[in-house]
């Protein structure tokens, strides 16, 4: 009886202090410790999915920091805590879908609120001084000299991203106003996409030819340019097929036309960590402008010509 109210007492005594040191904890040192060993796995495990040498060396490196970030923050509050799970299969996946640097300079945008919070803690936590140099200057370099082939082929996936967005939206837009018949508009659009994406594709084929360096693949160039324009051209054709009238459809396109922008300029933006509102704005205000010039045309067209379909 004495050794059970013994072994009681000394078990509500670790409990009661277990709990106090617990409290005391600062929750933002535990949130700043799982960050780091979450990124620490996802260095990891995108260094095993790595085909490139390069950047097997440069994600281990990576990695090797984050570990010890990691041990700094274990040290400070005592305890272990686990990686998020949910943030280690979104960046392998996004990595998966859109490169390496997409995800990897995501992945640091998300981190951009930890600056201001080390120099908050500098004069409590002297060492978080060398964590926030790390985070700010030696990840980046590191990110920045990545081998990605999307990135290496983002010129040819403009060159037709680009060509069909400029392209088609004048023509549909003229279309609309000389047709007005979405069946014939959607068909002839198609057609024309189809004829003009092989086209393009054979563009990008002899461009990268011409071009130095090595790691450009002529016919991986000719794809990427060929799928581009193909695929911008079906999601701006798309709306033709599912509206009859001939107006709604033109709305609907231009504002596929914007989105597509949009999409492509924030992941131009994001791997390559350039300013997103600039090149969004140019590329919109080109698309724009040449399908509301195409507009006068297509109805200067039908007057003229006296089309009626």
């Amino acid at each position: 009886m004495l050794a059970v109210f013994c072994f009681s007492t000394i078990w509500a005594i670790f409990a009661v202090n277990f709990i106090s040191m617990s409290s005391t904890i600062n929750p933002e040192y535990l949130k700043q410790q799982r960050n780091e060993i979450t990124e620490y796995v996802i260095y990891r495990k995108l260094s095993k999915l790595s085909k490139d040498e390069e950047n097997t060396k440069i994600l281990l490196d990576i990695a090797n920091d984050e570990k010890k970030h990691y041990d700094f923050w274990k040290s400070v509050t005592g305890t272990d805590v686990e990686a998020d799970k949910r943030q280690v299969k979104k960046y392998l996946m996004l990595a998966k879908l859109f490169g390496l640097s997409f995800s990897l300079r995501l992945m640091e945008r998300g981190e951009e609120g930890a600056s201001q919070f080390y120099d908050s803690i500098a004069a409590d936590l002297p060492g978080v001084v060398s964590i926030k140099e790390d985070e700010e200057l030696h990840e980046q370099q590191l990110i920045s000299i990545l081998n990605d082939e999307r990135l290496n082929y983002a010129g040819a996936i403009v060159l037709g991203l680009n060509d069909a967005l400029v392209e088609f939206t004048g023509t549909l837009a003229g279309l609309t106003f000389a047709f007005g018949n979405n069946k014939i508009i959607g068909v002839t659009g198609l057609v024309m996409g189809v004829a003009a994406s092989l086209s393009m594709a054979a563009s990008g084929y002899l461009a990268s030819q011409e071009d130095e360096r090595e790691e450009l693949n002529p016919v991986k160039s000719a794809a990427f340019t060929g799928i581009a324009y193909i695929l911008t051209v079906a999601f701006l054709v798309f709306p033709y097929l599912i509206q009859d009238d001939p107006y709604i459809a033109l709305g609907g396109m231009l504002v596929a036309s914007v989105l597509i922008i949009a999409a492509y300029t924030y992941y131009i933006s994001v791997a390559k960590n350039v300013k997103f509102s600039r090149r969004f704005s140019s590329m919109v205000a080109i698309s724009l402008g040449v399908a509301v010039l195409s507009f006068g045309i297509g109805l200067l067209v039908k007057q003229v010509f006296n089309v009626d379909m």
